[in-house]
């Protein structure tokens, strides 16, 4: 299992400032939400949680070692991180695209062994691409590439999965597909988590939300206690409500706040 924590962590890109002092813990088991507005530094986490970024001041540690301490193929091996906006340039099956999430365990010149084969067949079957895995991955529709990416970092075979905005461009059935996905894998014992802008998704099926703005941590906590119509107020500047129906939370942004 793999635990990741951030201790006091702050980012600077270039001269700006873009984290700041972030304390948080993210355990195995569950599947983290992490929301806020754009541009409030949410992908800049996530980058920083899987060693993308070096921290300006402050630590990151997995599994109580210094991140940026470990190399890279460990790092990659420990850790599966699927970016946003992940874009198909080359024209490989669905088998081969996922095939690539073994190269952190790969030398050189290795071959896909029997073990690679079996991770690459799983992987596949997690994320019901597997009646794909001949089709050309860049003519699929947008839900069935999702689907595939992901089960290109399944593939590594990491106790911990990292996703940022994996329910861009989707329709709201493969939202929910790729939502349950993730569940899934929290179930099984990952540390999953996922960038989200969905409050209705991020609060049905996450088990924890951690609300980034301004490059803060303002909130974190169980989706019914962080979503409350306050956050929506000061965090969005939107009004609305936030309601539990039929056990289901509900998120309704109305209109601009204007107080």
């Amino acid at each position: 299992m793999v635990t990741i924590s951030t201790e006091n962590l702050s980012v600077r890109l270039g001269r700006r400032d873009v984290l700041h002092g972030i304390s948080a813990r993210f355990e195995p088991g569950t599947l983290i939400g992490v929301i806020g507005p754009n541009g409030a530094g949410k992908s800049t986490l996530v980058r920083a949680l899987v060693g993308l970024i070096d921290p300006h001041e402050g630590t990151v540690t997995l599994d109580g070692h210094d991140l940026a301490q470990l190399p890279a193929r460990e790092r990659a091996r420990r850790v599966a991180y699927l970016p946003q906006g992940q874009t198909l340039h080359w024209p490989l099956t669905v088998e081969r695209l996922v095939a690539l999430g073994r190269l952190p365990h790969l030398g050189p010149i290795s071959r896909i062994s029997e073990e690679d084969q079996a991770a690459i067949e799983e992987a596949m079957a997690r994320a019901d691409v597997s009646h794909l895995a001949e089709r050309v991955a860049t003519e699929l529709s947008g839900g069935e590439r999702a689907r595939a990416l992901l089960a290109r970092a399944l593939a590594v075979g990491a106790k911990a999965l990292v996703v940022d905005e994996p329910l861009a461009s989707l329709d709201p059935g493969h939202q929910i597909d790729v939502m349950e996905m993730l569940v899934r894998e929290a179930q099984g014992g990952a540390m999953v988590l996922a960038v989200l802008h969905d409050l209705n998704l991020a609060a049905r099926h996450c088990d924890r939300l951690l609300v980034i703005d301004n490059g803060r941590l303002v909130a974190d906590g169980p989706p019914a206690e962080v979503l409350t119509e306050e956050t929506l107020r000061t965090v969005y500047g939107v009004t609305g409500y936030s309601r539990m129906l039929d056990d289901v939370p509900l998120v309704v942004p109305l209109t601009r706040w204007r107080g």
